[in-house]
């Protein structure tokens, strides 16, 4: 007789890095349990985060398109006018649709979705305080730590998710703010601004260092920017949030220079703060059982995922690494196959980041700044997108290409694009990383014409100085 109790692996968390190797472990036999706390699958990505996200910045990028910019190709309309709620109500529609379509995954691959709080009791033993009441004891002989992470607070600024937010509640407001103060210049700050801008929102994004997206290439920060700058969104670099305080008409923040100085005060309608994100580590039980964090609070894990405890294993956001969404899915996919005595494998040098804004930003291996602070000799060769037949047509021509290849071997180093489409554009690069290609290879391989794509052919060829289209 089968204990219902008794599981091969226990992940501990839903979201995508979980989900995902719960469905490949499933697959390679293993009998499969994932305990999450919220009441439907897929995280803080597909709940409230990369999805809803997405759905947001494609409908507001509507709304902008047939304010602004379909008269230019004879589209002629009336007055255009925004419906919130349905805007709203489609991104919900999107969520509920792919969360429902993880639970069905689940049920064909027969992985136990148990909703609740888990709490690890021993190596083999996991509490879970059911969200229907009452607790459920599991036995196991592996335990996969997928919680993910939170918003990072910031002192002084405490969220409501009513004036003062974060990402989660900048993806419900029920009207759009006549000023968003952004506080910090990242990822997620950036897109939620441009969504709140595109819809009629003053936007100023306030950011600490003195540029934004500091973890990309430099020279794409600058250039990105510029143009969010010429689309109305303004910024306040070198500057910090001290204080922030509730009036009955506005939040009142209190900034200051970064490297000090006097202070001033910025009011704004709704305030989002975007300064990151910390691994979600607390309350798992993991110093009564001897499982080691970091100074970050994330869980040390050996080169196979494992832990400080023998068979307690962690992924994605609560170990070191960038914070992303397929970051944790090929760590959770590579876990279970070394488990079930495979070669898993994932390549840090090929993880892609993408910003979805309009134009997008996205970027694979290193940056200029870091191939010169490792002393590496490189070639830089880069192409703009107003010398991209595609990009003059769909009038979509701000950003470049720019790939960053070694001197001596013309192995590709980094990629670092900004444009239309810059997020799908980037995985040519990605799979040419991943398979050791040169920007030869690159130059030589087929691009259909006319497509984005060739103007990363033809950043590959001014790497050698020979770019034809410029």
């Amino acid at each position: 007789m089968t204990d219902n109790n008794r599981y091969d692996l226990v992940i501990i968390g839903g979201g995508p890095g979980g989900y995902v190797a719960a469905i490949r472990a499933a697959q390679l036999g293993f009998r499969t349990a994932c305990v999450e706390k919220r009441d439907r699958l897929g995280g803080t990505c597909l709940n409230v985060g990369c999805i809803p996200s997405k759905a947001l910045l494609q409908s507001s990028e509507k709304y902008e398109e047939a304010n602004h910019t379909l008269a230019a190709h004879g589209v002629k309309l009336g007055k255009v006018g925004l419906d919130l709620k349905t805007m709203m109500g489609r991104k919900d529609t999107v969520v509920d649709g792919l969360t429902k379509g993880i639970e069905l995954l689940f049920k064909k691959n027969k992985v136990a979705f148990i909703k609740g709080a888990a709490r690890i009791a021993s190596p083999t033993e996991i509490a879970v305080d059911l969200a229907d009441g009452g607790t459920q004891t599991l036995s196991t002989d592996r335990i996969v730590i997928a919680t993910g992470s939170d918003v990072a607070p910031l002192r002084g600024v405490e969220i409501d998710e009513q004036r003062i937010v974060s990402s989660t509640g900048a993806l419900s407001l029920d009207r759009v703010p006549g000023h968003l103060a952004v506080i910090g210049g990242g990822y997620i700050g950036l897109e939620m601004g441009s969504v709140w801008r595109r819809l009629g929102a003053e936007v100023t994004v306030i950011e600490f260092l003195d540029r934004i997206v500091p973890g990309m290439d430099g020279e794409i920060g600058k250039q990105f920017q510029r143009v969010l700058s010429k689309q109305g969104v303004k910024f306040r670099l070198g500057t910090k949030v001290t204080a922030a305080k509730k009036t009955n008409k506005a939040v009142t923040l209190t900034l200051e220079p970064a490297k000090g100085g006097e202070s001033e005060t910025l009011d704004a309608d709704i305030v989002l703060v975007a300064i990151g994100r910390r691994p979600f580590t607390d309350g798992l039980g993991l110093e009564e059982v001897g499982v080691e964090r970091d100074e970050a609070g994330r869980v040390k894990t050996n080169g196979r995922f494992e832990s400080s405890v023998p068979g307690i294993y962690a992924i994605g956001d609560v170990i070191a690494g960038p914070m992303l969404a397929h970051k944790a899915e090929e760590e959770g996919v590579a876990l279970v196959e070394m488990l079930a005595g495979q070669a898993g494998h994932v390549n840090y040098e090929t993880v892609p980041g993408i910003v979805y804004t309009w134009p997008e930003v996205a970027s694979v291996g290193r940056t200029e700044e870091q191939l010169k602070v490792d002393g590496v000799d490189y070639k830089s060769g880069k192409f703009p997108f107003t010398a991209n037949s595609r990009a003059r047509t769909n009038a979509d021509t701000d950003g470049f290409v720019k790939i960053l290849a070694d001197a001596k071997t013309d192995r590709v180093l980094g990629v670092h694009i900004i444009g239309p489409d810059a997020g799908t554009m980037i995985h040519e690069c990605v799979m040419a990383m991943e398979f050791g290609g040169s920007a030869e290879d690159i130059a030589r391989a087929f691009h259909g014409h006319p497509t984005l794509n060739e103007a990363v052919k033809e950043a590959a060829l001014a790497v050698d100085g020979r770019p034809i289209h410029i």
